[in-house]
């Protein structure tokens, strides 16, 4: 399950947000987000979980709680869009 992570500070790093869910189960995969340009994060990531459970019970208790002094923002990602 791809879940979306929104709120992040900008100094959260991938491994932080992977050691993060990973206490819920099995993280496949944590990516923090960052401008191409200037390298710096854009405050949001996502998170794989192969388990739909832990993935569910990874959303449920992490959407609002804080993590470096910003409440998180946690659903299940939606499928990207193509761009034009």
């Amino acid at each position: 399950m791809n879940i979306y992570v929104g709120n992040l500070s900008y100094d959260v790093t991938d491994s932080m947000l992977k050691e993060t869910f990973g206490s819920f189960g099995e993280v496949s995969e944590a990516n923090v987000i960052s401008d191409r340009a200037t390298g710096r994060s854009k405050g949001f990531g996502f998170v794989e979980m192969p388990n739909r459970d832990e993935a569910q019970a990874a959303m449920s208790a992490l959407n609002g709680s804080e993590l470096m002094g910003r409440n998180l923002k946690v659903n299940e990602a939606k499928p990207r869009n193509d761009r034009w």
